[in-house]
């Protein structure tokens, strides 16, 4: 750090920080982030000219498809930004992230009058009293509260503005561990959410295995009957083939329960292997909401356990829906 530059007190307000180590981790030890986060420092420096001057810095993190950067930095460090970007995309990898320099300097500012803004203003004033036949007087300590009217200005050097932009990325680089703790902490507990969603989903789907025999015999009670109709009168012997191929279809969700299980035990993987996991468990809640879909299709209109299934059925996409909320958070 540069020489002139003194820290007199860092008030830390980091929300990450928090007994143990914040840790999302699987089987394998690999980490899983939650995009959510926010850290934040409040510290005291001292420049050569300007004196002492106040920096707030905030890094605050929540949910997106991609990497979206928003920086928000004082007037005329143009550079600094482009080095803050590069920073935070060499760190991670998606969220919304929002970076906020805010530099407290009342204490060097003079006030300036806007004589130009003061005129007009008056000049409306007393314009709007002729037209309507008014004998008054603007008041001066309203018009000098109007926007614009009195200024503060400050004339940083150009040293000032370099020591301040050191700075700035050095306690901008102590700050993204603390958010990534944080992002860690809550994608542990995120974790930890998601194994339960998947331990029920599971038990759902091992309970309509279940009551498959069940579904097999009523299918093949339907089947019964529709041959019985159609062999009442004159046999078409296509039909008959079409219905018996169709309902007997109909009564095998052996492979639906089959990839449904697969599916619960591929997200499992992909969530103890860590690392940037989001979109590709996204992508196998679309499968399963697709087999779960199938799995109803076949059971719908089954008398006896069919209601029970139907049932499961609804469960089980009900916490597909509920766990695609939840991993839109996950890095």
């Amino acid at each position: 750090m540069n020489p002139l530059i003194e820290v007199e007190s860092v008030e830390a307000t980091v929300a990450a920080s928090e007994a143990g180590e914040p840790r999302s981790v699987g089987v394998d030890g690999a980490l899983v982030y939650s995009m959510t986060g926010y850290a934040g420092w409040a510290c005291a420096i001292t420049l050569p000219q300007m004196g002492e001057t106040r920096v707030l810095l905030g890094l605050k993190s929540v949910n997106h498809r991609f990497l979206d950067l928003q920086l928000r930095l004082p007037s005329g460090y143009d550079a600094l930004e482009m080095e803050l970007r590069r920073m935070l995309k060499d760190e991670f990898v998606r969220g919304h992230i929002e970076l906020s320099v805010t530099l407290d300097r009342s204490a060097q500012r003079g006030v300036t009058l806007n004589r130009p803004a003061l005129a007009a203003c008056v000049e409306a004033f007393r314009c709007a009293a002729r037209e309507h036949g008014l004998v008054a007087q603007p008041d001066m300590n309203l018009l000098l509260r109007l926007p614009g009217v009195l200024q503060q200005e400050t004339v940083v050097s150009e040293e000032d503005q370099r020591i301040l932009a050191e700075f700035v990325l050095e306690q901008t680089r102590q700050l993204i561990p603390q958010l990534k703790e944080m992002r860690a902490r809550e994608g542990r507990e995120l974790a930890r959410l998601l194994q339960r969603a998947m331990e029920q989903m599971e038990a759902t789907v091992s309970r309509v295995a279940q009551l498959q025999p069940e579904i097999a015999a009523r299918h093949e009670q339907r089947l019964q009957q529709k041959i019985e109709s159609l062999i009442g009168g004159e046999v078409n012997r296509q039909r008959l083939l079409e219905e018996v191929a169709l309902l007997a279809d109909r009564s095998d969700v052996s492979e639906e329960l089959e990839r449904l299980h697969t599916h619960i035990q591929h997200f499992r993987e992909l969530l103890n292997s860590g690392g940037e996991v989001g979109k590709k468990l996204d992508f196998l809640l679309q499968e399963l909401n697709r087999e779960a879909n199938t799995l109803l299709s076949k059971t719908t209109g089954i008398a006896g356990k069919g209601t029970e299934v139907t049932e499961l059925g609804l469960a089980l996409k009900a916490s597909i829906e509920k766990v695609r909320e939840q991993i839109q958070n996950l890095e």
